[in-house]
C-alpha cells in the first residue's frame, strides 16, 4: 500500500532512507538473525587470520602479510555497511543525512578499490615466488610490500574522494529521497538526481575501470607466466603445490571482480535495481565469508597455525 508522503519545505536538508527488505516482521527477524550471524563469523574468521599471521613467526611472509590487510580491509568493508544495514531492518524508514550517505559512499568505495588493488597485489606476490623463487627474497622485501600496500590505499582513497565530491555536487530533488538500496552506493544514489548524470556515468565507468579492468587484467598476465612456470615443474608433487596456493587466491579474485564488474561495469540501461542489490548480498557478505575459508581450508601452512594456536589455548586454559 501506498503511502503519501508529507511535503517538505525545498530548503530543509536533503534525507535519503533506504528501501525496506521486507514488512512482515517474521522476516524482519529471520533477516536480522541472519545477517548478523554472518556478520560474526565475517569478523571471527578475519579476526583469527590477522592473529595467527601476526602471532606465528613461520607466517611472517609477504603473502601472509597481504592475507592479513586483506582481512583486515573485509572486516572494516562489512562494518561500513552491515551495522546501518541491521538497524533499517525492524521499525520505519530511518533518515541518513547526506553528509552521512557520503561518508559511507566515500568509505565503501575506498576499501572495495584497496581490496581490488591488493588481490593485484597478491597476484604479483604469487607470480615472483612461482617464476622467480631464487630471488624471491630480494625481490618482494618488507619495504617493497608497504611501499605497494600504500600506493594502493592513496591511489583508492584518491580515486573514491574524487568520485564522492563529485557525485554529491548533484541536485537531489526533494527533502526525502528513497535509496532502492541497502546502502549508499554509486549506481542507486546517481538514480536520484535531477540533473543529467551522463558525465558523472562517465566518470564511474572510468573509475571501474581502473579499479576493476586494470587490476584484473594484471592478474591475468601474472596467471599467464604462472601457469607456464607451473606447467615446466617436472615433479606432479611439485605442480599440484604450486596450483594449490594459486587456487584460493584465484577464487576470491573471480568471486570479487566478477560481482563488481557486474554492478559498475555495466550500462546502467541493462541493469535493474534489484540485481544490484542481490549481486551487492554476494561482495558485502559471501566475499568477505569466504575468504577465512577458502584460505584457512586450502592452505596447509594457516590450518596448522591455527591448529597449534587453537592446542595452546586449550592447554592453557587446563593449566
Amino acid at each position: 500500500m501506498l503511502v503519501q508522503k508529507p511535503v517538505f519545505n525545498q530548503s530543509d536538508p536533503t534525507e535519503f532512507v533506504f528501501r525496506v527488505f521486507t514488512t512482515v516482521p517474521e522476516f524482519q527477524v529471520l533477516l536480522f538473525l541472519l545477517f548478523f550471524l554472518l556478520y560474526l563469523i565475517i569478523l571471527c574468521g578475519n579476526t583469527a587470520i590477522i592473529c595467527v599471521v601476526y602471532t606465528h613467526s613461520t607466517l611472517r611472509t609477504p603473502m601472509y602479510f597481504f592475507l592479513a590487510n586483506l582481512s583486515f580491509l573485509e572486516i572494516c568493508y562489512t562494518t561500513v555497511v552491515v551495522p546501518l544495514m541491521l538497524s533499517n531492518i525492524f521499525g520505519a524508514q530511518k533518515p541518513i543525512s547526506l553528509a552521512g550517505c557520503g561518508t559511507q559512499m566515500f568509505f565503501f568505495v575506498t576499501l572495495g578499490s584497496t581490496d581490488c588493488f591488493l588481490l593485484a597485489i597478491m597476484a604479483y606476490d604469487r607470480y615472483v615466488a612461482i617464476c622467480h623463487p631464487l630471488h624471491y627474497t630480494l625481490i618482494m622485501t618488507r619495504q617493497l610490500c608497504a611501499q605497494m600496500l600504500g600506493g594502493a590505499v592513496g591511489l583508492a582513497l584518491f580515486l573514491s574522494l574524487q568520485l564522492t565530491a563529485l557525485i554529491f555536487t548533484l541536485p537531489f530533488c526533494g527533502h526525502r529521497r528513497e535509496i532502492n538500496h541497502f546502502l549508499c552506493d554509486v549506481p542507486p544514489v546517481l538514480r536520484l538526481a535531477c540533473a543529467d548524470i551522463r558525465v558523472h556515468q562517465a566518470v564511474l565507468y572510468v573509475v571501474g575501470i581502473l579499479v576493476l579492468t586494470v587490476p584484473f587484467l594484471l592478474i591475468c598476465v601474472s596467471y599467464v607466466f604462472i601457469t607456464c612456470a607451473i606447467m615446466s615443474i617436472s615433479s606432479a608433487e611439485g605442480r599440484r603445490r604450486a596450483f594449490s596456493t594459486c587456487s584460493s587466491h584465484l577464487t576470491v579474485v573471480l568471486l570479487q571482480y566478477g560481482c563488481c564488474s557486474l554492478v559498475y561495469l555495466r550500462p546502467q540501461s541493462s541493469t535493474s535495481e534489484d540485481e544490484e542489490s542481490q549481486i551487492a548480498l554476494v561482495y558485502t557478505f559471501v566475499t568477505p565469508l569466504l575468504n577465512p575459508l577458502i584460505y584457512t581450508l586450502r592452505n596447509k601452512d594457516v590450518k596448522g597455525a591455527l591448529r597449534n594456536a587453537i592446542i595452546y589455548k586449550a592447554a592453557s586454559d587446563a593449566s
